[in-house]
C-alpha cells in the first residue's frame, strides 16, 4: 500500500468510524447476554494461549455445575479444532461486532482492532501474551513505535479492565509500555499446564508426535521480525544458520539419551503462512509444530527450550529444564525493534551470540548454578505461577457477573 503515514492514518480512522457504527447499530438492536463470552488470541488464531485455558476452566466449572456459558472463539480459519462447548466463528467484522456487543464478557491475548466498540457493563480482560520478556512493548520502544500503533494502543487501552501481569516485573515493564490499563496479578493461564500436568502431556506429546517414550526434545521457538511498521504491518521470514545436527549431538553428550528438533514458529508468522528456513538436519529427527493452535501444550513435554527474545523463555523455564538463548542479531533486532528493556545477560539462562558459544554452553551447562541462578531471578521478579491462574481468572468472571446482575435487580 503506497500512501504516506498520514493518509495511511486517516484511512485506518475512517475505517475505525465505520466500524464503530456497526458495533453501535447491532447495540441498539440487541441486548447483552450475561452468560456470553468471547474469546480471541492472536488477531484470529486458533484455540490457545492464555483464552484457552481461561474458557478450558470454565468449561470444566459448567460440567460440574450443570451450568451453560456460551462461549464464542473468532477465529480466521473455522475449520480448527475446538471443544464442542465452544463455537468458532469466522473472525470478520461483522461477526466481531455481533458477537462483541452482545458478550458480557470479552477475553483477548492482543489489541482489538482499532474502532472495537464497547457497551456499558461488560467485561474486557487482556491476558497479553508475554509478561517476562525483554522485547520493548508499545512506548518502549520508543521511535520504532508507529504513530498508528500508539492510537490503536492506546484506544484499545481505553477498553479493557483488567490486563493480566505475572510479576513486579511485568507491573514495571507495563506501566511504562501502555496506558493505564488497570493491572492484576492473576499468573498466566497458559502455564497452568506447564505446572498441573506436566507429566500428563510429557506422555502425550511423544505419543501425538509418534516418538518413542524416552525420546528427549528440544523445542526451537524463535520470535518473529519485523521493521519499525510504519505503515502496513510486516513480519519478516525467519532464517537460520544453526547447525541443529551438532547442537542435537552436543545434547546427547550432555544430557544423553536420542534428541529430537521441535519446531515452533511465533503465531503471527504461522498465521501468515511463513516458513522457517532451517537445513542441513536429518527430516526424521526434526518436527515442525507451527501450525499447532497451543504452544504449552506442547512445550510441556520439552526436555529444554531454545529461543532468542521471547517471553516463552521465563515460561519454559517454570518447569525447570534447560533454557538458552541464541541472540545472533541482536544489533540489528534493536534497530528495527527498539532497545531491549534491559540487558539480556541478566537473565537467570546461558546467553551466546554465536554458534560456537551456543555449543560450549550447552556443553558446559551446570544443573545446580541453572536452578539457583532460576530460582533466585523468580524471587527477585516477585513471580506468581503456581497452576491457578485461570481458576483466579475465571473467579475474576463470575464475581463480575454476579455483582452486575445483584445490581440489576437492585
Amino acid at each position: 500500500m503506497n500512501l504516506t503515514e498520514n493518509a495511511y492514518i486517516l484511512y485506518r480512522k475512517v475505517k475505525a468510524i465505520i466500524s464503530w457504527l456497526i458495533y453501535f447499530c447491532f447495540a441498539v438492536v440487541f441486548p447483552v447476554k450475561t452468560n456470553k463470552i468471547v474469546f480471541s488470541a492472536f488477531e484470529g488464531n486458533g484455540y490457545g494461549c492464555n483464552p484457552k485455558y481461561i474458557a478450558d476452566e470454565i468449561i470444566r466449572r459448567d460440567t460440574i455445575s450443570n451450568e451453560k456459558h456460551e462461549l464464542v472463539w473468532l477465529v480466521n480459519d473455522t475449520n480448527k479444532e475446538f471443544p464442542q462447548e465452544v463455537v468458532a466463528v469466522k473472525n470478520n467484522l461483522f461477526n466481531r461486532a455481533y458477537h462483541l456487543s452482545t458478550a458480557k464478557v470479552w477475553v483477548d491475548n492482543a489489541r482489538k482492532k482499532y474502532g472495537t466498540r464497547k457497551r456499558d457493563g461488560q467485561l474486557y480482560i487482556q491476558t497479553w501474551h508475554g509478561p517476562i520478556g525483554v522485547k520493548p512493548e508499545g512506548r518502549r520502544r520508543g521511535k520504532t513505535f508507529s504513530k498508528i500503533a500508539r492510537i490503536v494502543t492506546k484506544y484499545d487501552a481505553s477498553l479493557v479492565d483488567y490486563f493480566l501481569i505475572n510479576s513486579k516485573l511485568a507491573e514495571i515493564d507495563f506501566r511504562g509500555a501502555f496506558y493505564g490499563e488497570p493491572l492484576l496479578k492473576t499468573g498466566s493461564p497458559r502455564c497452568d499446564i506447564l505446572i498441573n500436568r506436566r507429566e500428563e502431556q510429557y506422555i502425550k506429546v511423544r505419543n501425538t508426535l509418534g516418538l518413542p517414550i524416552d525420546a528427549k526434545l528440544l523445542m526451537y521457538a524463535p520470535t518473529f521480525r519485523g521493521g519499525s511498521q510504519n505503515k502496513v504491518r510486516v513480519v519478516e521470514e525467519n532464517k537460520v544458520t544453526l547447525d541443529f545436527n551438532k547442537i542435537l549431538e552436543t545434547f546427547e553428550k550432555r544430557f544423553g539419551g536420542v534428541w529430537y528438533l521441535i519446531l515452533r514458529l511465533h503465531p503471527q508468522l504461522a498465521l501468515r503462512d511463513k516458513t522457517l528456513h532451517i537445513s542441513g538436519i536429518d527430516k526424521s529427527r526434526c518436527i515442525d509444530v507451527s501450525k499447532k493452535d497451543d504452544l504449552y501444550e506442547y512445550m510441556a513435554g520439552m526436555d529444554a527450550f531454545l529461543s532468542d527474545y521471547s517471553s516463552a523463555l521465563a515460561d519454559a523455564s517454570l518447569m525447570k529444564i534447560p533454557v538458552f538463548v541464541y541472540a545472533d542479531d541482536l544489533k540489528k533486532y534493536t534497530a528495527d525493534r527498539g532497545n531491549l528493556l534491559y540487558d539480556i545477560h541478566l537473565l537467570p539462562y546461558p546467553i551466546s551470540e554465536t554458534e560456537e558459544e551456543l555449543i560450549r554452553q550447552i556443553s558446559d551447562f551446570n544443573d545446580q548454578q541453572y536452578i539457583h541462578e532460576l530460582v533466585n531471578f523468580f524471587e527477585k521478579i516477585e513471580l506468581l505461577e503456581d497452576g491457578k491462574a485461570s481458576e483466579r481468572v475465571v473467579e475474576l468472571i463470575e464475581t463480575y457477573v454476579l455483582r452486575e446482575a445483584n445490581h440489576v435487580l437492585r
